[in-house]
């Protein structure tokens, strides 16, 4: 099904008309609910020509229960059908009448409001209610239809919705959350229970009618600042333990604020859960932080046990040793950094090719590293091992792949490149040189510890497969999948 904004092109809306009609639908939840009805959008199908209406949208109330069973976006009307929306297009006025609606065969009250932008009418908004039979509206009833008469009016005006610098928050409050409503000086002339409940969990027990919001002690700063500047303002208020969110609406009335809608929705236990995710967040980074400077004081250590050693091979292992931490300390910074359990290894990847190219590397024996392929972000504890599996494959490249007694006669400039790649369920890794390629026999079944590491690490912690094979070099492929496992997920 096609969207707002697909629908409104198609019947030929420019631009700023569309942005209007997408910020009237992102708000008119409060309008359903206020009036107990179902809101339909139309518009006529054709520019110019008001035979044929398209539904551009359609909103069910929280408040009552729905007319319309079925999705009626998208459906295009003959104005003979919907005559009250044809009246209220024609002579941009508000026109209220009885129709029956289709989908139930139920006669239903009609309020065809046309919405206005500039000057010119670029929509009609109906509302459809089941009729009162029998019976008279309480007070509630009686004040929400008020509320949403006076932002039909707005509608049919222009005032309503507001412009685009002022945006509804995703978890803005509901009328069923609990709402007031204040005159012109900002005194409540009436509160729905649950508004007086939120104020009785802050602590506030004062007699609201007639009063304003400060009197009650409550902070009324989003309120005056509403009255100020005629918009919508929505800001958190925090009291004795207890955190609402608070949107106050004002009225409009050619430019003056007449009143407002305040809502108010008791957020505390959203906000200490997120507390407590922002408090653990921060918990693993610090573990992570201090795991990194962990390792780079072993590593140090090892350096310095190294320039201790007489013997040149084994200072060798040990300096592997150390590239080997340093490429598991490269991940736990980069987790340290940010709130994610997920890594960018491309990055990664790129300090690792670094760190082996300036610890191997020579100017005697000059090789050209290069990254290609972006292999997106990772798990934490994919990225480990897989860090270590690519320090040890550009380790074995650099080392192995040109020996310094058959570098001298070389032609081609010695080069090394890591290619990655992300499909979605398997990170491709693929390291390639242009050295003097394998030795005879199977080189991944062979006792050195570096491709025991990697054999162990690809097929046994990640799961993957790896291959190795000569072609004017040797090439090295890694495949692991990154999807979640069952018992991550778990």
């Amino acid at each position: 099904m096609a969207g707002l904004a697909e629908l409104a092109r198609s019947i030929g809306l420019e631009a700023p008309v569309v942005g209007h009609l997408q910020r009237l639908v992102a708000s008119w939840g409060l309008l359903s609910d206020l009036s107990f009805s179902d809101l339909l959008l139309y518009a006529p199908s054709v520019r110019g020509d008001a035979s044929t209406f398209t539904i551009l949208g359609q909103v069910r109330p929280t408040t009552s229960q729905t007319l319309y069973l079925d999705d009626e976006v998208g459906r295009v009307p003959v104005a003979a059908d919907v005559p009250l929306v044809g009246r209220a297009w024609k002579l941009g006025e508000i026109i209220n009448g009885e129709a029956t609606v289709q989908a139930r065969g139920e006669i239903a009250t009609i309020q065809c409001i046309p919405v206005r932008w500039k000057e010119s009418v670029v929509a009609v908004l109906a509302r459809a209610a089941a009729p009162l039979v029998g019976r008279r509206p309480g007070e509630l009833e009686r004040v929400y239809v008020e509320m949403f008469d006076g932002f039909a009016r707005m509608i049919t005006a222009g005032e309503f919705p507001f412009g685009a610098e002022e945006t509804e928050v995703d978890e803005a409050p509901r009328v069923g959350d609990g709402v007031a409503r204040l005159d012109a000086l900002a005194r409540v002339d009436f509160v729905s229970p649950n508004f007086v409940s939120a104020l009785h969990r802050m602590g506030l027990h004062g007699n609201t009618q007639g009063a304003r919001l400060g009197e009650l002690g409550f902070d009324e700063s989003p309120v005056r600042a509403a009255y100020a500047i005629g918009l919508p303002i929505t800001q958190e208020i925090e009291r004795r333990d207890v955190i609402v969110l608070l949107r106050c609406i004002p009225f409009l009335e050619h430019g003056r604020v007449t009143g407002a809608v305040v809502l108010l929705r008791d957020v505390s236990d959203l906000r200490r859960r997120d507390r407590l995710l922002v408090s653990k967040d921060a918990t693993i980074r610090e573990i992570h932080h201090r795991v990194k400077n962990n390792l780079q004081t072993i590593s140090s250590l090892l350096r310095l046990q190294g320039r201790r050693l007489e013997s040149a091979e084994a200072r060798a292992v040990l300096e592997e040793s150390v590239r080997r931490i340093r490429s598991i300390a490269l991940v736990h910074e980069t987790l340290s950094a940010g709130a994610s359990q997920e890594v960018d290894f491309g990055d990664i990847v790129r300090q690792l090719v670094r760190m082996v190219g300036e610890g191997i590397g020579s100017d005697e024996r000059p090789v050209r590293l290069v990254v290609m392929g972006d292999p997106g972000e990772v798990r934490a504890e994919v990225a480990t091992p897989l860090a270590l599996v690519l320090t040890e494959l550009l380790q074995n490249a650099l080392e192995h792949g040109f020996p310094a007694d058959r570098f001298a006669d070389r032609l081609e400039p010695a080069r090394v490149v890591v290619s990655l790649a992300n499909d979605g369920t398997r990170l491709l890794v693929g390291v390639a040189d242009n050295g003097v390629g394998l030795p005879a026999g199977s080189v991944l079944d062979g006792p050195t510890l570096g491709l025991t590491i990697v054999r162990a690490l690809v097929t046994t912690d990640l799961n993957g497969t790896i291959t190795m094979e000569s072609a004017g070099g040797t090439i090295v492929r890694v495949a692991v999948p990154v999807e979640p496992s069952a018992t991550a997920l778990g």
